[in-house]
């Protein structure tokens, strides 16, 4: 089976690693991996890795994504989300002077970089242990706040629900490493009411969209040649990063690792004008090599003197 990215709609009520394990199965490629963890209880999108595209995980992993949340106000959970335990109700009164002019005056005041404090219970490492489950032992690890950039946010559907508890949806586009469950948290402390999250789906993870996912009970029923031909080729899932063709004898010298030159693979208008970084945090110095069919052949960096290549990741067309 070849190699790329498949995108799966994951369902509510199992892992990112259960996802993974199940692909793993279905496509019998030992390799598989996926770029970014999804809560059990969220849904939505979940890029997964299979085979030589795993080595390529780290050019998503920072990349925007994008969400819609629902958040229920007046009730806090110390996981911040609805599978937690309470910790803190709000009187009806406190809930009932709240209007949606001022909840959504206070959702779009975290547009913008801010800082963020992760919650406790999240997949984070403390001496190479995952917080939550230090947290389950009841050690509430705190990990320093760091720098989250929500590009947009939007307040919609503000009601009541079933128990008379305020409500609202939410549309998030953010940075990656940003948690919606904080900032769910966030949004119900300057609110003095409490607030956690309710309801999660991703939409948008990097490159990916949910137009791009298959739900995960499909692919369960697909042939393993249906499940391939889902997957997105490798060249095209780094079409972010500046791209050569090889020509046959340079190809040749990257499949045995020779060293490489500008002769050989000419610098990208790309990387010569281009400073910074992109949505994705890659480097513009990364240059995507390809043979004439599109095969990803390597990933290759200049070096400082900009007279020779260094190697990044080498695949097997």
């Amino acid at each position: 089976m070849k190699s790329g990215i498949l995108v799966i709609d994951k369902p509510k009520g199992i892992s990112s690693t259960g996802v993974v394990n199940r692909i793993k199965r279905l496509t019998r490629v030992k390799k598989n991996g996926h770029t970014g963890t999804l809560d059990p209880f969220a849904t939505g999108v979940l890029p997964i890795a299979v085979g030589q595209a795993t080595r390529i995980s780290k050019y998503f992993l920072k990349g925007v994504k994008a969400y819609y949340a629902q958040v229920t106000l007046g009730i806090e959970t110390d996981t911040y989300d609805c599978t937690g335990t309470v910790k803190h109700t709000a009187s009806s009164a406190h809930l009932d002077s709240l209007d949606s002019n001022q909840v959504k005056d206070v959702v779009t005041g975290f547009l913008g970089i801010r800082e963020q404090i992760p919650p406790a219970y999240s997949a984070l490492k403390y001496r190479g242990q995952p917080l939550y489950k230090l947290a389950r032992q009841g050690q509430m690890i705190q990990k320093p706040a760091r720098p989250i950039k929500i590009m947009a946010i939007a307040m919609e559907n503000f009601r009541m629900d079933t128990h008379n508890h305020p409500v609202f949806d939410m549309r998030v586009t953010c940075s990656g490493g940003t948690y919606i469950r904080s900032l769910a948290h966030d949004i119900g402390k300057t609110l003095g009411c409490g607030a956690h999250l309710s309801g999660l789906q991703r939409t948008r993870a990097g490159p990916f969209t949910i137009e791009d996912a298959v739900d995960l009970d499909r692919v369960e029923n697909m042939s393993p040649q249906d499940i391939e031909d889902r997957f997105i080729p490798m060249s095209r899932c780094l079409d972010f990063l500046p791209a050569v063709i090889a020509d046959r004898a340079t190809a040749e010298k990257v499949k045995h690792g020779q060293p490489l030159s500008p002769s050989d693979i000419p610098m990208p208008d790309a990387l010569l004008n281009a400073g910074g970084k992109n949505e994705s945090q890659s480097s513009h110095s990364d240059i995507r090599v390809l043979d004439s069919d599109d095969n990803l052949l390597a990933i290759v960096t200049p070096d400082k003197s900009r007279k020779a290549y260094k190697y990044g990741c080498v695949f097997n067309a």
